[in-house]
C-alpha cells in the first residue's frame, strides 16, 4: 500500500512574500526600525490587533492586554506587532444621530484588519474586541483571511452599585419621566452604575457575541466569562499568544473550524443563555464571511429544540459577573453536549474538539439559581424569534422570553424616526395597547440599523412593558427587553410593508405561529404602495452614504461585500 505523501504546513507561509530574499531587503530595513533583529526574520508573523480606546469602558484597558498576548506569541517563537483599529461606543451614542455609526463600525473594523493583516503578510491573528460590533467585526476578518487566529474577548465589567449597569440607566429614564424617580436620584443612578473597564454587565450583545465566539470555538475555553479586570483575563491572553503560535505550526484555519456545525454551536447556546437579538444579525455575517450558509430559518429549527436556561439581564436577574462567580459558560455548555444539543467533534482553537475540552468541566455548584436544569428550562423553546408574514415577507426578529406574553394585538402608532417614537413614550402620546412602530431606521434607511434602547428603555421605566409592543427595521440593544420585533425585512426604505403601515391600524405578533401581520387588505397595501415615495436619504456622500448604497437585508446579516445581483432571495413565507 503507498502511503500519501503529505507537506508539513509552512509557518510562513505569508511573512516570507514580505521579508525573504534580496529583494525585500527594504522590507527588513523599515522591521528593524520598529525592533527586528536577524533572527526574528525565521520566525511566523504574528498580528495583535486591538481595537484599544479610551472613547469607552469596554475597551480602554485592551492595550494592555495586547501587550500580554503579544509578549505570549514572541515567547512561544512567534514575532509578533500590535495594530490597532477603531471602535464607537454604543451606550454613549445610543439615542443620537450619531449611532447611525455602530454597525458601519462593523464593516470598517472588519476591512481594517483584513488590510493590514494582508498588507504586512502576518502569518496569524491575535483579535482583541471589548465592545459590541468589535467582535463580529474582528471574527469577519478572521473568516476572511483564513489564516490561523484567535479571538480574546475583553472581558464584562463589574457590577455597579446595587447591582446596577448601563440598561438601568436607560431606565432610570422612563421612571424620571414618569416622576417616579427624582433628579438626585437620577443623577445618583447616572453615577454609580458604570464602575470601570469592561463590556456591559448583562447578557447584552458584548457578552452573548463573546459566548457565541467560544462556542465556534475561535476563543480559548473561558475567554467569554472573564471580568474586564482580571488576572484570569490577562493569563487569557497569554494563552491566546501562544496558541496562535501553535496554530500556526500546525496549520490550522479558521476554516477547519468555521463550519456548519460551529455556527449551530453557536446558536445554541445563545439561545441557551437567553442572549441578544444582534447575534442573529451577526452570526450571518460572520457565516457569510466564512462562506457558511446560515439562514433566519436556523434559528428557528434549532430554536424548536434548545430552552433557555440562564436567568440574566435584561429580561432575568443575574449579571455576568455573577454567573462568572458560578463557573461560566463551561457547565452550561457541558449540560447542552452531555443532552445532545452540540456538536461535541466540532474542532476548537484549542486543537482539539469541543468535546474534548469540555470532558473535565465541572458542574454548577448546588443552589445557584442562574441557570436551570435542562429539564427545567425558563423556556422551553428559543427566545428568538423568527417570524413572517405580510409585514415581513423577508423575516423579522423577536426577543420574547415568555414573560412578556406569547402575543400581542394592537394599535399602530407610527413614527418616521427613533426621536420622534422617544418624545412620543416620555410624553405619554403613547399608551397601553399601541404597538409603537419605529421605521426608516434600517440598514440603508438609517442609515446603520440603529438600536432602540432609548425607546424601549422608556417604555420599561414608565411601566409599560407588558402593555406596549414596538416593531422597527431598526435593531435592539442586547439591554432591550419587552415585546420587541427589529430587523423588519424588507425595510421601509426600499418601501417594505413597514413604510405602509398609517396610526389606527391593526398589527398582530405571534410568537406561537410566528406571524408579523398587518389587519389590512392586499388591495389597500396595493393602493398604499402605488402612492408611496422613498425619502430622501440621510448622508448623500460620506461613509454613511457609500454604506447605504453597499449594505444588503438585515435579513442576510447586512454585509456589505455581497454584490446585489449575486445576493441570494430571501426565503419568504408565512
Amino acid at each position: 500500500m503507498t502511503r500519501k505523501k503529505t507537506t508539513a504546513p509552512d509557518p510562513r507561509q505569508h511573512s516570507r512574500l514580505v521579508t525573504d530574499g534580496v529583494k525585500q531587503t527594504p522590507s527588513r530595513a523599515m522591521l528593524r526600525a520598529v525592533g527586528y533583529v536577524d533572527g526574528d526574520f525565521d520566525k511566523p508573523s504574528i498580528g495583535v490587533a486591538t481595537t484599544w480606546s479610551n472613547i469607552t469602558p469596554c475597551n480602554v484597558h485592551l492595550d494592555g492586554l495586547a501587550v500580554a498576548a503579544a509578549a505570549a506569541a514572541d515567547g512561544a517563537g512567534g514575532k509578533s506587532r500590535i495594530f490597532n483599529t477603531i471602535t464607537v461606543s454604543d451606550g454613549i451614542s445610543m439615542g443620537s444621530p450619531g449611532m447611525r455609526y455602530s454597525l458601519v463600525s462593523r464593516e470598517v473594523i472588519a476591512d481594517s484588519i483584513e488590510t493590514v493583516t494582508g498588507a504586512q503578510g502576518f502569518d496569524g491573528l491575535v483579535a482583541i474586541g471589548g465592545c459590541d460590533k468589535n467582535m463580529p467585526g474582528c471574527m469577519m476578518a478572521i473568516a476572511r483571511l483564513d489564516r490561523p487566529a484567535v479571538f480574546v474577548y475583553g472581558g464584562t465589567i463589574r457590577p455597579g452599585a446595587k447591582r446596577r449597569d448601563i440598561v438601568s440607566v436607560f431606565e432610570a429614564i422612563g421612571g424620571h419621566a414618569n416622576g417616579s424617580v427624582s433628579d438626585a436620584e437620577l443623577h445618583e443612578v447616572e453615577a454609580t452604575a458604570i464602575p470601570g473597564a469592561g463590556s456591559c454587565g448583562g447578557m447584552y450583545t458584548a457578552n452573548t457575541m463573546a459566548s457565541a465566539i467560544e462556542a465556534l470555538g475561535l476563543s480559548l475555553p473561558n475567554s467569554s466569562a472573564q471580568e474586564a479586570v482580571s488576572a484570569t483575563k490577562l493569563e487569557d491572553c497569554r494563552r491566546a499568544g501562544e496558541a496562535v503560535v501553535r496554530l500556526v505550526k500546525a496549520g490550522i484555519r479558521p476554516s477547519h473550524i468555521l463550519t456548519r456545525k460551529a455556527f449551530e454551536n453557536a446558536i445554541t447556546v445563545v439561545i441557551a443563555l437567553g442572549g441578544s437579538t444582534n447575534a442573529v444579525l451577526h452570526l450571518l455575517a460572520i457565516a457569510h464571511a466564512a462562506r457558511v450558509r446560515l439562514t433566519l430559518d436556523d434559528f428557528t429549527r434549532i430554536g424548536k429544540r434548545v430552552p433557555v436556561l440562564a436567568d440574566v439581564k435584561p429580561s432575568g436577574k443575574y449579571l455576568m459577573s455573577e454567573l462568572i462567580a458560578i463557573g461560566g459558560i463551561r457547565p452550561l455548555m457541558k449540560r447542552l453536549l452531555d443532552a445532545g444539543l452540540l456538536h461535541g467533534d466540532a474542532l476548537t482553537v484549542t486543537g482539539g474538539t469541543l468535546g474534548e475540552s469540555l470532558a473535565g468541566a465541572p458542574d454548577y455548584p448546588a443552589g445557584q439559581a442562574i441557570v436551570r436544569p435542562i429539564a427545567d428550562p425558563i423556556k422551553k423553546d428559543s427566545h428568538l424569534v423568527i417570524l413572517y408574514g405580510n409585514l415581513a415577507p423577508e423575516g423579522a426578529v423577536a426577543k420574547i422570553t415568555g414573560k412578556e406574553g406569547l402575543r400581542f394585538e394592537g394599535t399602530a402608532r407610527v413614527f418616521d424616526s427613533e426621536e420622534a417614537s422617544l418624545q412620543a413614550i416620555l410624553d405619554g402620546t403613547v399608551r397601553a395597547g399601541d404597538v409603537v412602530v419605529i421605521r426608516y431606521e434600517g440598514p440603508k434607511g438609517g442609515p446603520g440599523m440603529r438600536e432602540m434602547l432609548s425607546p424601549t428603555g422608556a417604555i420599561m421605566g414608565k411601566g409599560l412593558g407588558d402593555k406596549v409592543a414596538l416593531i422597527t427595521d431598526g435593531r435592539f440593544s442586547g439591554g432591550s427587553h419587552g415585546f420587541v420585533v427589529g430587523h423588519v425585512s424588507p425595510e421601509a426604505a426600499v418601501g417594505g410593508p413597514l413604510a405602509l403601515v398609517r396610526d389606527g391600524d391593526r398589527v398582530t405578533i405571534d410568537a406561537r405561529k410566528r406571524v408579523l401581520e398587518l389587519g389590512v387588505s392586499a388591495a389597500e397595501l396595493k393602493r398604499r404602495a402605488a402612492k408611496w415615495r422613498a425619502p430622501k436619504p440621510y448622508a448623500e456622500r460620506g461613509v454613511l452614504a457609500k454604506y447605504a448604497r453597499e449594505v444588503t437585508s438585515a435579513s442576510l446579516g447586512a454585509v456589505t461585500d455581497l454584490e446585489p445581483a449575486k445576493a441570494p432571495a430571501a426565503r419568504r413565507k408565512r
